[in-house]
């Protein structure tokens, strides 16, 4: 049993950490960069160690940094959240190097999966469905051009190293393939100092689907259904809920039985999601995150396990504590993403927080590291809390979500509140008909 957990991260997600700690009796350990010095997850944390100066590359980014902190507080372990050093395949192996526990997958894991062509030939072979594309790298025009005539246009030409909607291009004809290739390009090059690409098939109206899978390491994993993150702007998701308004019972037991065999086919370790694009009754395999989400407090809500928890056990190389069979979705849980953000715009607005107080009643949780005073910094990610509802059916959670947004108070600065206040008002939301064109259309119509 670990004695002491090092937090490799901030904010709320490292607050939700540190309580998943507290009620299996081990110590945390916060890591802060000056700029975090006042935050709820150092407060709460049982120790805390400073480990630079506010831009997250002196910081929460530096391996040496986190690497002495855990040597300075004897910690045996470490959780990475989410972001950060959460995927970073040298991180991990830094760490089993100095024999300090990662929670978390192998290196290994991270980098077949951290690539999108390796994760996606590993995946075909692995018997999970994938969108019609390339089968590699696209290193030249005239064969981008040969591939999406084979495979038929729209089509997308994506950075194989890229995340967050950055090197993705779209060419509706063949007139728009060029510059679509050359542009992804620059961008792969610019963002993430690769300029591989890769095409795929453009689907018209899907949605983001997602599926939950857990694994031992030993060749055991189960799935916890799925999740729709379908509402995104700019590739970003807004809101996510479990299970998905348009899955049947059938497909998530399809989809499922396929990503938890897939994931125990290669002795996988922990959390992980694996993500699809869903059309038309068929599932197209995207990626896949080999870390927890920022969106998994819904399959907590739904299944009744904290999944935290289980990353530690399972990273003691305890066995998982529930079976597939143990597993039965109850209800309906959605979440929003609350960001200090001004709209229209989206800008980030850092401030100190004048007033604060979470909604509360059955079936509402938030998950946010804000307390009355607080000064949110300029340095990083815009994320401030997660409101979280569950419900007995759709509708109830709808209700109580609305009911929560109600109550919830976050005065000082701008917050995308009001954003999910106007999309309880709209019918497509109301009834879950809805893809990941919809909010960005939506929201030009609205503003424009």
């Amino acid at each position: 049993m670990f004695d002491k957990i090092l937090i490799a991260n901030r904010g709320e997600i490292a607050l939700r950490v540190v309580r998943a700690c507290r009620e299996m009796g081990i110590r945390s350990v916060a890591v802060h960069s000056t700029a975090d010095s006042d935050a709820m997850h150092v407060r709460m944390a049982d120790e805390a160690v400073c480990i630079g100066p506010p831009p997250s590359d002196k910081s929460y980014l530096s391996i040496p940094a986190i690497v002495s902190a855990c040597e300075i507080s004897g910690a045996q372990a470490v959780h990475p959240g989410y972001g950060f050093l959460s995927e970073n395949a040298s991180f991990v192996q830094i760490l089993e190097d100095h024999d300090i526990t990662f929670i978390g997958p192998t290196a290994e894991h991270i980098r077949i999966m951290g690539d999108k062509i390796t994760a996606k030939e590993t995946m075909k072979k692995l018997g999970v469905p994938c969108v019609p594309g390339s089968d590699g790298g696209v290193p030249t025009l005239e064969e981008a051009r040969r591939i999406a005539a084979d495979i038929g246009y729209p089509v997308i030409v994506k950075a194989t190293a890229g995340g967050g909607g950055r090197g993705m291009k779209l060419a509706l004809t063949p007139d728009d393939l060029d510059e679509a290739f050359q542009t992804a390009r620059s961008e792969a090059r610019a963002c993430f100092g690769n300029d591989e690409v890769y095409i795929e098939k453009y689907l018209q109206k899907p949605r983001h689907i997602e599926v939950q899978v857990f694994g031992d390491g030993k060749g055991n994993a189960v799935h916890l259904g799925e999740r729709d993150c379908s509402l995104q702007r700019r590739h970003q998701k807004v809101l996510e809920e479990a299970p998905g308004p348009a899955i049947t019972p059938e497909m998530r037991a399809h989809i499922g039985r396929i990503c938890a065999d897939a994931v125990a086919g290669i002795d996988y370790r922990g959390a992980g999601t694996i993500e699809f694009l869903h059309e038309n009754g068929e599932f197209y395999f995207i990626e896949m995150n080999t870390r927890l989400q920022v969106e998994h407090p819904v399959t907590e809500a739904v299944f009744g396990v904290d999944l935290v928890r289980e990353q530690i056990r399972v990273a003691e190389g305890l066995p998982m504590s529930f079976t597939q069979g143990d597993l039965e979705i109850h209800g309906h849980a959605i979440e929003v993403r609350i960001n200090a953000e001004r709209l229209p715009g989206f800008t980030p607005c850092p401030g100190t927080i004048t007033q604060f107080h979470a909604p509360g009643g059955l079936g509402v949780r938030i998950d946010s590291a804000l307390y009355d005073g607080y000064t949110i910094p300029p340095y990083y990610d815009s994320l401030i809390g997660k409101l979280i509802v569950h419900g007995r059916d759709r509708p109830e959670a709808l209700a109580r979500l609305k009911r929560a947004l109600g109550e919830l108070i976050i005065d000082g600065v701008d917050t995308t509140i009001p954003l999910f206040e106007a999309l309880l008002e709209e019918q497509a939301i109301l009834s879950g008909d809805y893809d990941i064109h919809w909010l960005e259309k939506w929201l030009q119509e609205k503003f424009s």
